[in-house]
This record gives structure tokens, C-alpha cells and sequence, in this order.
């Protein structure tokens, strides 16, 4: 049985990647590393935590020496990357932490597994041949686009946040590690996530989470900023696909091709709440609904191109927008209320 190392596997990703994963697959004992920070919490996952094939291990990624004692009393076999500081106003008020973890811990993890897999440049010792280090990254490395286009793997790198040019930083050193080295790795760039085990401050959750405390709303600028938003579970399952059967060097975007003005979103929200869970004072939800000074550099739009995933992988997206905003909100309004 082969031990997977899950970074960062308490957070809102890598917790559903962890249930999931055990469900599908017999052969692997995944270890969950996570420092606990703001955005980790052992409650997400709570249901898998007595699991004969689960073990928690609290610590961080940017001491190397942990990563180092991990991989050589578990033998890691594999790698998927999730752990990476990633709230945009975080980045914007206090940038030095997001350098530190994404590109520094990334490092540390990349070249651990260098040195436990590999005996020298292309040469990997024997038995580890199909270990490989899966890196979750972010469309938001690719900068802002205009009203049309989608982001391709082949678009350019223009990073416009502290966050997304950590995130970008992260990525040219897992593609230096397979050229130089050639350590087996894939790399993955989703759209935004949405789903059960969201980190309150996030869109989606703020919105649900202010509304049922009868809050103002607070959406930034005019809300016309568009995202392509992709049910969690969905990127799960791209991820999964990609470890297993992905081609080493490789990128794959994964995107829900549900793009959404934030305007829309919270409109969306607000009406499903209107419903779910109406208003003790019989008014909508949407009179709530607060326009706030905008984030700085914040990108106008974002949209992926999945077609690269869904022809080589055979990933397509199960869940309409519509029916997994119905999911998430059902799964919010039992954690909140």
C-alpha cells in the first residue's frame, strides 16, 4: 500500500480531495499534512478521521526538516500539493506569508521528494519509477482577461496580486524541477471553487453567512467582476484523473464553464435563501445587498478553457451551477444555522 502525502488537506480542497480519495481507492494510505492556519480546520475532515487508511500530521511545509522525516518514515510515494496560503486580501495587507509558504514550502517539498526518489538528474531509483508530485495552482497566475477569450495552458503568466504571483512563483518551480530533473510532475490550474467546507471569508460564504445573521452584503466594487466557478467535488475528480493518468510535464486547467458576475452570484444566493430559508420579516434577502470600495487589483474576469483536461483525462464537470449552488447553500445553511 503506497503512502500519499496531502498537503494542506484540512482546507476547503484538499478535505473534499481527502474524502473523496478514500472512497475511490484501496491501495493508498493518505497522510494529512496541514500547519492549521486560518484556513485549515480538522472538523472538514471530521467523518474520515478514525479511517484505518487516514493519518493526521500537524506541521508545516516550510520546515524541511519535518517534510523530510515524513517522507522517510512513511516512504511517500506521492505528492499532491494543496497547502498554499490563498485569501487575496490577506496577500494585499500582510504579502510576506504567502511567499513564504507558497514558494518557499513548495520548494522544500519539491526537492525532499528530488532527493528520495531520484538518485541523480533523470535517474530515479528503483521502485519509485511512477512516484509523482501532483501541484494545485490557480487561474489568477494568468492575470485579468478582457470580455471574451478563456485562459488556455499555453496563456502567459501575468499575476497581478502578492497571492497570484506567489502561486505563479510555485508553478515555474514545480516545471524547473521536471526539466532540470526530470521529477514526475503535473500541474493543475483550477477556477474558482466553490462547495461544502469553504473558508467563511470567501464569496459564496460570506454571502450566506451575512445574510442569515441579517448583515449587510458586502460586494466589492460594482460587482461585475466575472469568475468561472467550478463545483468542488467536480475539481476533485480532475485532480484524481491527472495524478493517475496525467503525462509528467504536463499542465491541465480544470473549469467549470460557469462563468458569473458577482452580481450574479449573490442575486443567485439571495433567492435560493429566499426560499430555503426565508426572512422572519418576509423581505427579500436581496435589500441586503451592499456595494463596498473596491479590492485593490482586483482582476475584471477570469474564465478557463477544460477542453485540454476532457479530451486527454475524459474529465468533464458533473454538477450545473445551478445545481451546485442548490448543494452548497443546503450544506451552509446546516453549518450556520
Amino acid at each position: 500500500m503506497q503512502a500519499l502525502l496531502i498537503t494542506g488537506g484540512a482546507g476547503f480542497i484538499g478535505s473534499n480531495f481527502i474524502i473523496h480519495f478514500l472512497q475511490t481507492n484501496e491501495n493508498y494510505r493518505l497522510l494529512n499534512f496541514d500547519a492549521l492556519t486560518y484556513a485549515g480546520d480538522l472538523e472538514n475532515v471530521k467523518e474520515v478521521s478514525t479511517h484505518p487508511r487516514y493519518l493526521f500530521i500537524k506541521g508545516d511545509i516550510t520546515d524541511r526538516s519535518q517534510v523530510e522525516k515524513i517522507f522517510n518514515t512513511h516512504d511517500v510515494a506521492g505528492v499532491i500539493h494543496f497547502a498554499a496560503e490563498s485569501h487575496v486580501d490577506n496577500s494585499i495587507s500582510g504579502p510576506e506569508a504567502f511567499i513564504k509558504t507558497n514558494i518557499n514550502g513548495t520548494f522544500h517539498l519539491l526537492d525532499v521528494a528530488r532527493q528520495h526518489w531520484m538518485d541523480a538528474p533523470f535517474r530515479v531509483k528503483t521502485g519509485k519509477e511512477k512516484n509523482r508530485f501532483l501541484h494545485i495552482s490557480t487561474d489568477e497566475v494568468f492575470g485579468s482577461l478582457g470580455p471574451t477569450g478563456l485562459f488556455s495552458e499555453t496563456s502567459p503568466y501575468a499575476p497581478n496580486s502578492p497571492y497570484s504571483a506567489s502561486k505563479a512563483g510555485s508553478d515555474f518551480l514545480v516545471r524547473s524541477y521536471f526539466h532540470t530533473y526530470g521529477l514526475n510532475v503535473v500541474t493543475t490550474n483550477c477556477s474558482n471553487n466553490y462547495g461544502p467546507h469553504q473558508h467563511r471569508e470567501k464569496l459564496i460564504p460570506t454571502i450566506i453567512r451575512t445574510a442569515l445573521a441579517e448583515k449587510p452584503i458586502p460586494i466589492y466594487g460594482d460587482g461585475k467582476n466575472v469568475r468561472d466557478w467550478l463545483y468542488v467535488l467536480d475539481h476533485v475528480k480532475g485532480i484524481e484523473l491527472s495524478f493517475k493518468n496525467g503525462k509528467a510535464g504536463e499542465t491541465y486547467n480544470i473549469g467549470g464553464k460557469n462563468e458569473r458576475t458577482n452580481n450574479q452570484i449573490v442575486q443567485t444566493v439571495c433567492s435560493l435563501l429566499n426560499q430555503l430559508h426565508p426572512r422572519k420579516n418576509g423581505k427579500p434577502y436581496q435589500e441586503l445587498i451592499t456595494y463596498v470600495q473596491d479590492r485593490a487589483g482586483h482582476d475584471k474576469r477570469y474564465a478557463i478553457d477544460a477542453s485540454k483536461i476532457e479530451q486527454a483525462l475524459h474529465w468533464r464537470a458533473e454538477e450545473t451551477f445551478e445545481s451546485g449552488i442548490e448543494k452548497t447553500v443546503k450544506w451552509y445553511l446546516k453549518k450556520f444555522n
